[in-house]
């Protein structure tokens, strides 16, 4: 580790210099088998890895909306990548090194560093490591079918990564030209002729083998030049997951550093939408007796499952009352109506006044702001609750989706009239592990009017202030259309809510602050690949 005294002006404007690779970076596309050894700030350390994140769940988000491999998910996915600030990423790889500027060099470099932090960040557990697989090679997919048939590109990428993978000869592609054509569904001669074949073991080619997009002859397979990526794919795979599987082993190394290691443990719960711990109410002024009416209306099933918890035992465990109070003070709820909702609630059950005032008070004007360090708490994001904090025997917070039983969350959602066969496109979903896909369905199905979104869920206020705008006709306020009989409080929160305290000062409470004052060594990264 390096200590870099630079102040924060000079490192916001710094790049990723150095003297130029010309091996490494040959092309756009690139396979990952080398780890990074330059010097980067910790700053820069970090706002990699999140761009990076950002640009993995732009394909995760376009892969559940659209037939991978279509002209719309092509569309859709370059489009969602434009929008990243690592938009080169949708450049062809046909350029080689020496043709290349600065910037695209540079771009080169930050797209082979940001990889290999969340190689670090992601091999932590089994399911980080699967999702980073997936939208990984759901990226390289994508960015080697730029090339389109290019085949000088796509040859001197396959020589810069020693994968020796060449076309059959002309002489037997005619020997074998009827057997091609009849292999592959709306194969003509004419296309077999212009079509380059590369011959490999047929165990190298499961999936085209399975689809029937190949012919086999005497244990090989003869693949055609637009199915080789699948070729490819299988071997990009297999390296990601070894490699992942060793950087796992080799995580407590770095445990030394206690600067480094929670950046890197939150960024698979990191929240990268609109932050709305200071929120201006879109619902206009929320009071307690309107919770009621609002949690049936615009609450997701999360938020709508402590509400119930609360009325149902007038008492929430610490783990719930943190999600949902800040979930409260983030749609609006001030500080006065949320001590009003919890101590009304609370003080129908075993919770006298005295006690209230005493053991849960404090709690709640901590999460505004006005006591202890007057942090400024964050309403959670979906993933913090889905990742984290997994609810014990008791417990009413957590994700729906992915902490309740299927069959009981099936029953719960006919139960709220939502029907058979809405169900079952939820629970698909669900048992895909796209919870957040599946809140948006619910949305989507329990909305009045029923709308189908363009937008993807990321948070529960999100989910709030969206459905506050269909059932308003996209206007911003949030009041209840028709006042009900005073709705008794509900849900609780003791770590939430964050009102804009006027006069005083308050900081936003990041897992991420402290990491501006130091410059990172990657020789980390290249000691935890050598141990293969």
């Amino acid at each position: 580790m390096d200590f870099n005294k630079n102040n924060k002006k000079e490192r916001a404007k710094s790049k990723v210099n150095g003297r130029r690779d010309s091996d490494r970076y040959q092309h756009n596309l690139q396979f990952y088998s080398v780890p990074p050894t330059d010097n980067i700030s910790l700053q820069d350390f970090e706002e990699y890895a999140v761009e990076r994140l950002k640009v993995l769940k732009a394909v995760e988000s376009v892969g559940v909306k659209f037939v991978k491999g279509t002209e719309n998910y092509h569309e859709a996915l370059n489009k969602e990548l434009k929008n990243t600030a690592m938009k080169f990423i949708t450049k062809s790889v046909i350029k080689k090194e020496k043709d290349t500027t600065d910037t695209e060099y540079n771009d080169r470099k930050k797209d082979h560093i940001s990889h290999f932090i969340l190689r670090l960040a992601y091999c932590r557990s089994e399911e980080l490591r699967r999702w980073f697989i997936a939208q990984e090679m759901d990226l390289f997919r994508y960015r080697f079918g730029l090339a389109g048939n290019d085949s000088n590109s796509i040859k001197d990428f396959l020589d810069t990564n020693n994968l020796n993978y060449t076309p059959i000869p002309d002489e037997e592609k005619e020997n074998l030209r009827t057997e091609l054509v009849d292999s592959t569904y709306e194969k003509t001669t004419t296309s077999v002729e212009v079509t380059d074949y590369f011959k490999v073991p047929f165990t190298e080619a499961v999936d085209l083998v399975r689809s029937r997009k190949v012919y086999l002859s005497k244990g090989y397979a003869y693949v055609p030049r637009n199915e080789l990526v699948s070729i490819i794919l299988g071997v990009f795979r297999s390296n990601l997951s070894h490699s992942l599987a060793v950087t796992s082993r080799a995580l407590p190394h770095l445990e030394e550093d206690d600067r480094l290691l929670p950046m890197l443990s939150s960024l698979s719960k990191r929240y990268l939408g609109q932050d709305y711990s200071n929120r201006k109410p879109t619902a206009g002024q929320i009071t307690a007796d309107m919770i009621d009416l609002l949690s049936k209306e615009s609450f997701p099933l999360c938020m709508q499952q402590l509400h119930q918890g609360l009325r149902q035992n007038h008492h929430m465990k610490h783990g719930g009352r943190m999600q949902y109070g800040l979930f409260l003070k983030g749609i609006g709820l001030s500080l006065e109506e949320a001590m009003k909702f919890w101590r009304q609630e609370f003080t129908k059950g075993q919770t006298d006044p005295d006690k209230f005032d005493k053991q849960y008070a404090y709690g709640i004007r901590h999460n505004y702001g006005k006591e202890g360090k007057r942090a400024n708490y964050t309403p959670y994001s979906c993933m913090k609750i889905i990742m984290s904090n997994a609810p014990g025997q008791g417990d009413t917070h957590g994700c729906p989706f992915r902490h309740t039983d299927a069959d009981l969350l099936r029953q719960r959602l006919q139960a709220m009239a939502i029907s058979k066969e809405e169900t079952d496109q939820i629970m698909d979903s669900v048992k895909g592990g796209h919870y957040q896909v599946a809140c948006l369905k619910y949305f989507q199905f329990s909305q009045k009017p029923k709308i189908e979104p363009t937008w993807a869920l990321n948070h529960p206020n999100q989910y709030f202030e969206e459905s506050r705008r269909v059932r308003t006709g996209g206007h911003t306020s949030s009041q209840p259309k028709a006042t009900p009989h005073s709705a008794s409080l509900t849900q609780s929160s003791t770590q939430s809510s964050t009102q804009q305290s006027q006069g005083s000062t308050q900081a936003t409470v990041q897992p991420e602050d402290g990491f501006d004052e130091l410059s990172l060594s990657m020789e980390d990264m290249v000691a935890i690949d050598g141990m293969q």
